[in-house]
């Protein structure tokens, strides 16, 4: 298998720039050798996604308007935070915003790249127990409502379609595989 870089870029080109992301556009010869074009789109960001569990096996997901799919979305909390920031630190304020919420234990439980054919986004999915009340604040782009729910119900509801985010659906069904193996 080969694993290096079989991609030769030739120019790049800056499309358009804003605080989160860079658009380029990208001269290449693809693995074959042939003239070839990329479009990539570089996060200034790292995403961050929470899984709280209370101590009743209950979960909050968030519900929100998503602007670029037109849609309302269900959700585990996330957001993100400028690169270098540490991904526990972002976690750790995207629940106290989104949710309200506090946590003594966090887990780290995936790392993963989203759309990984257009963009470099990396994204980190958390656990978070033994949680707390914290008076969050939302961000001024966000209207959202909060749902507390049993974990296996949001489970659930990424097996069968309701939740449709990729963040939320790999957090989901990767937490049910690691507690599945817990009980073993």
């Amino acid at each position: 298998m080969e694993t290096n870089n079989p991609w030769k870029t030739l120019k790049k080109t800056q499309v358009y720039d804003n605080p989160w992301i860079t658009l380029t556009h990208e001269d290449v010869l693809i693995p074959n050798g042939n003239p070839g074009i990329y479009g990539k789109v570089h996060f200034k960001n790292i995403a961050v996604g929470i899984i709280p569990i209370d101590e009743e096996d209950n979960t909050w997901l968030v519900g929100q308007y998503r602007y670029t799919i037109d849609e309302y979305s269900w959700e585990i909390p996330e957001g993100g935070a400028l690169i270098p920031q540490d991904p526990l630190e972002a976690a750790q304020k995207e629940l106290s915003e989104e949710v309200g919420l506090g946590a003594h234990q966090w887990e780290l439980i995936a790392k993963l790249h989203n759309s990984n054919s257009v963009t470099d986004e990396t994204a980190y999915i958390y656990v978070a127990r033994d949680l707390y009340p914290l008076e969050g604040k939302l961000d001024e782009t966000e209207i959202i409502e909060r749902k507390k729910i049993p974990i296996q119900t949001a489970i659930n509801m990424a097996l069968n379609g309701e939740i449709t985010d990729s963040m939320s659906i790999v957090a989901l069904l990767k937490y049910h595989i690691l507690e599945q193996e817990k009980r073993k």
